[in-house]
């Protein structure tokens, strides 16, 4: 809590976070326990309140909510009692918070005999159920300009602002109802309480806003608290505030209009929320929503992807999202759209890299055919090669970090199929090249007086060589993969192209592999040989990027 606001006495109250340590200072002096009208207004906030405040091991934590817990802590500062006061001013009935009445009463009564309402709620709700003020221990009629100049300048600070009041009722009342509250009550002050963005809140949106994505605040707070506050986080900037009424009157057809246009959404209902997810989505737009409460779970469930709180959230949220987020922290949504992007961007880079290499082998053995040329590569050698690429060169592909451009770049279109026209492209290109380099290696071979077994072991070794040269392509769709950056950032490319190239002289040279895959032994030429041809997919591959980023071809 940071301030409390009575009719005659602003009050500033220091202390951060649970602990019940701090002082609250009027007039620049500190103020004791003998100020009864603060103390009233801070028992009135102890009182009409369902959290718990607890300690272990020094540790100060709240049970239940949040504002609640700072109005406990603030009564605690002031030398309030919580167990004493429950005990001296039982409550008899209670009138939980609701959205649509915005606020909370509770029925007490005293071993004298009398029985008197606490309430707390919206600012605004609250004033208008309020005739009188309470001021130097008397009630005076309510001076409602002043305080709602009062409630701006708090809201303006960021401060998440409610307003107190007090009702006397009959001796005999044992109930409480709606219209006991409705009007007729005596305000006691406001007090405001804030809750700074954390820094990687902030970093989020940040990076959220820069990766094209739109992120709005709903809250129940009033307009100018949020504005504040989605300054702060670079929420709505030089834009307007639609409140829950100006929603309220608004129809679908208008929604659908300003929904784009707005990022803050002060005072609103669930039922807004529901009506915005359902706007957005009118116009096309992916929707992730999140929340804590029941009244959350129609808007959770509506949305494209659901997100409810892990430690705040009822389970009505937890079961109606399809995500929890199991630290309620905005940071984690991000952490989350940088994996999904970057297992999406591994998928397909793996694709990309799995189907021109198969494409090279079929290319191989189909022009052998079609040429009527002996095999290059024998369909055991065949097995044996995407045996030992799929889990090693191509399994490497799984663990890429994520793209350093991954978050700054727009969504992609739901709609867009995973497989473009220039992965289309891609697969030609590179299968032609490997189906070219393999098959001319085995034909070159021959040409030389090389036997069969010692052409077919070059093929192979030819068509590894390429597979494992594209690797350090396909890591990067477009952006280049110069040679320090293709072998770093993921250690299992160079072990994996390492172990592979291991397995390959184990192929040739090894007898009993020579028996069982009719392989046969190659000198230092034909190595050479093997790496200037396998080589030359690396760098057409290169220049082919180049092209794609000077001339701006969609990848997608």
């Amino acid at each position: 809590m940071q301030s409390v606001l009575t009719a005659d006495r602003e009050y500033t109250v220091s202390g951060v976070g649970y602990e019940p340590h701090g002082v609250f200072i009027a007039a620049g002096q500190a103020v004791d326990g003998a100020d009864s009208f603060l103390g009233e207004i801070l028992r009135a906030g102890l009182l009409c309140n369902d959290a718990q405040l607890n300690t272990q091991d020094g540790q100060w934590t709240i049970d239940g909510d949040p504002t609640e817990g700072a109005l406990i802590v603030a009564a605690v500062k002031f030398g309030l009692d919580p167990g004493l006061e429950n005990e001296e001013r039982p409550r008899g009935d209670v009138i939980p918070f609701e959205s649509e009445n915005q606020y909370m009463a509770t029925l007490h009564h005293d071993h004298a005999g009398h029985h008197f309402v606490y309430l707390k709620g919206a600012p605004e709700r609250v004033l208008a159920m309020c005739v009188h003020e309470r001021s130097a221990g008397e009630a005076r009629p309510l001076q409602r300009e002043q305080w709602d100049r009062l409630l701006h300048a708090l809201a303006a600070q960021g401060q998440r602002v409610l307003a107190l009041a007090f009702k006397a009722m009959a001796p005999e009342t044992v109930e409480l109802r709606t219209e006991d509250v409705a009007d007729g009550l005596t305000l006691l002050g406001l007090v405001g309480m804030i809750d700074p963005p954390r820094e990687e809140a902030i970093r989020a949106v940040a990076a959220c806003h820069e990766a094209g994505i739109r992120v709005k605040m709903i809250t129940g707070d009033h307009a100018a608290t949020a504005t504040a506050v989605g300054a702060v986080l670079g929420i709505g900037v030089g834009k307007n505030t639609l409140s829950g009424v100006q929603l309220q009157a608004t129809d679908d057809v208008g929604l659908r209009q300003l929904a784009p246009e707005v990022d803050i959404y002060a005072r609103v209902s669930p039922e807004h929320k529901l009506r915005l997810v359902e706007a957005l989505q009118a116009r096309g737009d992916v929707v992730a929503m999140t929340g804590d409460g029941v009244n959350d779970a129609p808007a959770l469930k509506r949305a494209d992807i659901g997100v409810a709180m892990g430690i705040t959230g009822t389970e009505a949220a937890k079961e109606a999202a399809e995500m929890v987020l199991a630290d309620d922290n905005f940071a984690s949504i991000k952490h989350a759209i940088e994996e999904g992007r970057t297992v999406y961007d591994n998928l397909r880079k793996t694709i990309l890299f799995i189907l021109p290499t198969n494409g090279g082998e079929a290319g191989t053995v189909m022009a052998a055919i079609a040429l009527g040329l002996a095999l290059p590569i024998l369909p055991v050698q065949i097995l044996w090669v995407n045996m030992i690429t799929a889990v090693t060169l191509a399994l490497a592909l799984a663990f890429e970090p994520m793209e350093p451009n991954a978050m700054r770049r727009a969504p992609r279109d739901p709609r867009a199929p995973i497989f473009s026209r220039f992965f289309v492209w891609r697969t030609i290109f590179v299968s032609l090249v490997l189906a070219a380099g393999t098959l001319g290696m085995f034909r070159w071979e021959l040409a030389q007086g090389a036997s069969e077994e010692v052409a077919r072991t070059a093929a192979v070794n030819t068509l590894v060589m390429f597979e494992a040269f594209y690797l350090l392509n396909a890591r990067f769709l477009i952006a280049p993969a110069w040679p320090r950056a293709a072998l770093t950032g993921n250690p299992y490319v160079p072990s994996m192209i390492i172990l592979v190239i291991g397995f390959q002289l184990l192929y040739t040279y090894a007898p009993f592999m020579q028996a069982l895959f009719q392989s046969a032994a190659l000198g230092f030429e034909a190595w050479a040989r093997i790496v200037l041809i396998a080589l030359s997919i690396y760098i057409l591959v290169e220049l082919e990027k180049w092209l794609v980023r000077l001339l701006g071809w969609r990848v997608v």
